[in-house]
């Protein structure tokens, strides 16, 4: 099967270019092995120019809205080559909302860190302050570090990986067989899970400006379905349309990308010595991984910065930038499906490794929709909102997990 370079799509416009990722989609289920390994390749090579482009009339929009000329202005009114602004795009999107007509947001916003969306013209004429205050976070930005593979359409995926490399390598007599040193290969299936969301808002709301109540419902529901998925990267279950967790373990060996066999088992509280039993546990015989991120909950966190020598000192130095740090220079992502360290007997409670071993497959755009009959008596307004991913560790022994011991 013959699959398209990057000077051959870069050559093609933007409608060609969804309608291809769309295809690769459609064609990713029949596909494996090289087949499927250059269409995933050709999917993030499409994705990346869509994103440039996107980049590009946004920079333009701005540019315009600013006063300054247009470079690439052909004299066309705006909307008529390329793609609107963002505030127009918005405004339709909002408006289709409070027609009772159903939109699309790009799947993308669920991966990609996002700013924080103005409410200056949320708030009444009769409240003090023009801006409403946001809750503290409750989304791990784990979701947001995972590597992403887009295949609108499709419905499950395998991601080839190398099991072992051939290790029969050794002396051979003259005119003897030689050695035989084959590596071994296995395949991680990506199924798609249905991800709902759904959403009440006082129908105050139907009077923001149509930009705003766009922005306002799907910020609602895409931190809704980031918080999901963050945490099913950590417990999914696995099984018919779901995420395969990394601290799932399948009953069938073949399907064990990490093998129980490699948990550690004997941390029962944080000392000295955790951080180092977990960082030189990970990994081949041969070296040290050193662009791992730690992975643990907010009280095993405090628990490290808490910890004090025989004098007093701090024994570890821990850098917060909000739900990310370090500590020692270890990166590490806070997230509250971990356990805590010597809480339930066998829950995880941790896990450290590379996050590139760990693959989310989207398989569709955010499909949103809202209704005025649920709650009319009430003046309550009703969304709903569905997207279709899947996730699965993609390397073997990717992680290594901390599980709290058998009682």
């Amino acid at each position: 099967m013959k699959f398209k370079t990057r000077e051959e799509l870069m050559a093609m416009n933007k409608k060609d270019l969804k309608a291809r990722l769309a295809d690769l989609g459609k064609m990713a289920k029949d596909l494996s092995g090289k087949d499927l390994t250059d269409a995933m390749d050709e999917a993030k090579i499409i994705g990346e120019i869509l994103d440039e482009i996107k980049g590009r009339e946004e920079l333009m929009a701005a540019a315009m809205a600013a006063g300054a000329d247009d470079p690439m202005d052909d004299g066309k009114k705006p909307g008529e080559s390329g793609a609107e602004p963002k505030n127009q795009a918005r405004a339709k999107s909002g408006k289709a909302l409070k027609d009772g007509l159903g939109v699309k947001y790009q799947a993308k916003t669920l991966v990609n860190p996002r700013n924080a969306l103005t409410t200056e013209n949320v708030a009444m004429t009769q409240h003090v302050s023009p801006e409403i205050s946001p809750a503290f976070n409750n989304v791990s930005s784990l979701i947001d570090r995972v590597k992403t593979v887009p295949l609108p359409g499709g419905e499950s995926y395998k991601r080839p990986y190398v099991v072992s490399y051939g290790d029969g390598a050794g002396s051979t007599a003259e005119n003897a067989d030689y050695n035989v040193s084959e590596p071994e290969f296995n395949y991680a299936e990506i199924v798609r899970e249905k991800i709902t969301a759904y959403a009440e808002e006082p129908e105050e709301m139907v009077k923001l400006p149509d930009a705003d109540y766009d922005s306002v419902v799907e910020e609602s529901v895409t931190r809704a379905i980031k918080r999901y998925a963050s945490r099913q990267i950590l417990v999914g279950p696995g099984g018919t349309g779901k995420f395969r967790g990394i601290f799932f373990n399948p009953t069938e060996a073949k399907e064990q990308v990490i093998d129980p066999a490699t948990d550690i088992t004997t941390i029962t509280a944080i000392d000295d010595g955790t951080l180092d039993e977990i960082i030189y546990s990970y990994g081949g015989d041969e070296n040290v991984e050193d662009i791992a991120v730690l992975i643990l909950n907010k009280k095993d966190l405090k628990k490290f910065a808490k910890l004090r020598d025989k004098n007093g000192r701090k024994v570890y130095t821990i850098k917060n930038h909000g739900n990310t740090g370090t500590i020692d220079e270890v990166p590490y992502i806070i997230n509250s499906a971990c356990a805590e360290i010597g809480g339930a007997a066998d829950s995880y409670a941790m896990a450290y490794g590379h996050l590139s071993n760990y693959e989310v497959a989207i398989f569709s755009d955010i499909d949103a929709r809202k209704s005025e009959h649920y709650k009319f008596k009430q003046g309550q307004i009703a969304y709903r909102a569905d997207v279709f991913m899947g996730g699965n560790v993609v390397a073997k022994n990717g992680f290594i997990r901390v599980k709290n011991p058998t009682a």
